[in-house]
C-alpha cells in the first residue's frame, strides 16, 4: 500500500482558518465520534465553550473500531468500509464554525487500534504466538505498528483530516497493547517496539508539518515515570523528537499503584497530576508548555467508584496549571460534561509553582485499561 498523502492534495484547494496556540493554553472538550454528530451533545459543550474557560474541542476522527467520522476519498477506507459510519455530515463548516468563534480545534485518531482494518488485512493485524490475530478482552483485532501499511493507510487519515481545517492531530493508541502474548513479524523487543513508533511519527511529521499543523500524542500516565518503553513503544525522548505536544492521560483511576511518596491515588489526586508532570518534564527535558494533560471527568472505576465532581476536576486542573502545562483536556467517554470545576473565561495564566519534592526515579508496571 504506497503512501498517498490525499488530505495534502485536497488542501491545494481550501485553505482553512486556523487558530495558533501561541494567544492561549487549550482547555480542552472531548467530543466523542458519536457526540459530534448528536446535536444534545453539541450543544452543552458548545455552551460551555461560550460560558466557560473551556477555548478548544477535540472532535474524534477516528475511533477504536476503525471508522471515521466524516466522509473522505481515501480509496483503502472506501475499500474496508471506514466511511460507513460517519456522524459529522460536513467536517470542514463544522470546523470552520469553531474557528469563528476563536476556538482551537483538535482532531483525535485511534490509530493502532483499529478492528476494522485489521479484520481487513489480517496480514497486518498483531498476532499471538500461534500465529492467530490477536483480539484483546472487548475482541478487537489491533494493526501492527510497525507494518508499514499500517503506517500509511493512519498517515493519509491524518493528512487528510488536516486538510479539512483542524489546528492539531491528536493520535491515541499510538502504541502496542499491554501484553506480552503479541507477535508483531519481529522479536518482540523494546527496540522494536519503540522503532515501530518512531517510524510512524517520522512519516506523520513529514506528511503534516508543511501543513501548519501540530502533532500531539497521547501516552499512558506512568510513561511520565518509566525510562523504559512500558512494554509498549512509548518513551517520551522518542515522542518528543516529533511531535509538538505530549499528552499523559493522568486520570487518577489509572494509577493502580500511585506513585512514589503518594501510593493512595484518591487521596492524592492534585500530587498524581502534579508530580508526574513535573518527573516527565525533568527527565526527557521537554519543556513545560509542551505537556497538556488529559484530566478525569468521569466516575472512577479502581478504588472508591466516586464521581468526579467540581472539587474533583479542579484540583486537576489546579496541579496542571500550577506546573505550568500548555493547557488540558478533559475526558469522559460520552462527552458528558458539565460546568462544574470549570470557571468563567478569564486571561491566560502563565505562572509556574515550583514544589521541592520530586518523587524518585523508578519503574511502574503498567495495567491495561480501556483506554
Amino acid at each position: 500500500m504506497a503512501l498517498t498523502l490525499l488530505g495534502a492534495e485536497d488542501q491545494s484547494s481550501f485553505e482553512p482558518k486556523r487558530v495558533s496556540t501561541l494567544d492561549m493554553d487549550p482547555k480542552v472538550l472531548y467530543l466523542s465520534f458519536w457526540g459530534a454528530g448528536s446535536s444534545r451533545i453539541k450543544k452543552r459543550v458548545d455552551t460551555l465553550v461560550e460560558k466557560t474557560e473551556i477555548n478548544a474541542v477535540v472532535i474524534d476522527i477516528k475511533n477504536e473500531y476503525g471508522y471515521l467520522s466524516y466522509q473522505g476519498n481515501i480509496p483503502e477506507a472506501k475499500t474496508i468500509g471506514a466511511y460507513r459510519k460517519k456522524t459529522i455530515e460536513d467536517l470542514r463548516t463544522l470546523i470552520q464554525e469553531y474557528h469563528d468563534k476563536g476556538v482551537y480545534v483538535i482532531g483525535r485518531m485511534v490509530v493502532f487500534k483499529d478492528n476494522l482494518f485489521a479484520r481487513a488485512h489480517p496480514d497486518s493485524a498483531l498476532r499471538n504466538h500461534k500465529g492467530i490475530v490477536w483480539n484483546n478482552n472487548e475482541n478487537l483485532a489491533w494493526t501492527n505498528p510497525a507494518s508499514p501499511a499500517v503506517q500509511n493507510y493512519n498517515v493519509d487519515i491524518a493528512a487528510e483530516a488536516a486538510a479539512m481545517g483542524f489546528d492539531e492531530i491528536n493520535f491515541d493508541y499510538i502504541r502496542f497493547p499491554a501484553t506480552k502474548t503479541i507477535s508483531f513479524g519481529m522479536p518482540n523487543t523494546e527496540k522494536n517496539r519503540v522503532a515501530a513508533i518512531e517510524e510512524f511519527l517520522s512519516k506523520a511529521k513529514i506528511a503534516l508539518k508543511p501543513m501548519g499543523v501540530l502533532i500531539s500524542v497521547d501516552t499512558y500516565g506512568y510513561v511520565c515515570w518509566n525510562t523504559n518503553d512500558t512494554g509498549i513503544g512509548q518513551r517520551l525522548d522518542v515522542l518528543g523528537k516529533y511531535a509538538d505536544i505530549i499528552c499523559p492521560m493522568l486520570y487518577p483511576s489509572g494509577f493502580h499503584l500511585g506513585i512514589p511518596n503518594y501510593e493512595k491515588a484518591m487521596e492524592n489526586i492534585y500530587e498524581i497530576i502534579y508530580y508526574s508532570l513535573e518527573t516527565a518534564h525533568i527527565r526527557s527535558g521537554i519543556p513545560r508548555k509542551r505537556f497538556r494533560p488529559w484530566l478525569q471527568a468521569f466516575r472512577d472505576y479502581s478504588f472508591d467508584k466516586r464521581y468526579f465532581k467540581a472539587d474533583e476536576i479542579r484540583e486537576q486542573i489546579s496541579a496542571a496549571e500550577n506546573f505550568g502545562s500548555g493547557g488540558w483536556f478533559l475526558w469522559h467517554p460520552g462527552s458528558y460534561f458539565v460546568a462544574d470545576g470549570l470557571q468563567a473565561p478569564q486571561p491566560e495564566r502563565t505562572e509556574v509553582v515550583s514544589n521541592n519534592r520530586i518523587a524518585p526515579e523508578t519503574v511502574l508496571e503498567l495495567k491495561e485499561t480501556t483506554r
